[in-house]
């Protein structure tokens, strides 16, 4: 396992509580994350450098909002763990394999998340995207 520098641990929870965010603005779990994974600020996150990297998750929540022309309310409800987990792990895996978050969203969607956060939340974070990378070769063969 490699050791992340502080400003990238720092981003991951910035993103866990951006995920955490969107559900206490009453948004549509599964939709939001597809939203902000295929996004331009998702892109930016993804960046060696980008403004909006230090700006904070209610910026970035706005920014996203603005983005999309408004992000659609009501619908699925993930619990809050799930959320936080899901925005850490996908930031997390972005500097693990130097994948794209967009990429990362075709390996490993939201009801994917949502469906192996049980057994995946405890494991090693490195070794919960090795096992969801695996899940997706497995489908997909």
């Amino acid at each position: 396992m490699k050791t992340l520098s502080l400003d990238k641990r720092q981003l991951c929870d910035i993103q866990g509580r951006l995920f955490e965010l969107a559900l206490k603005n009453g948004y549509d779990c599964p939709i939001f994350i597809e939203t902000f994974m295929n996004s331009k600020a998702a892109a930016a996150l993804d960046d060696i450098y980008d403004r909006l990297q230090w700006a904070g998750e209610e910026y970035i929540l706005e920014e996203l909002n603005d983005e999309v022309n408004g992000l659609k309310k009501a619908g699925t409800v993930y619990p809050v763990e799930i959320m936080y987990w899901t925005g850490y792990l996908y930031r997390y895996w972005h500097y693990y394999t130097n994948e794209s978050s967009r990429e990362i969203y075709k390996i490993a969607d939201a009801q994917t998340m949502n469906d192996c956060w049980l057994g995946f939340h405890t494991l090693d974070i490195e070794m919960a995207i090795d096992d969801l990378k695996e899940i997706s070769r497995q489908k997909g063969d």
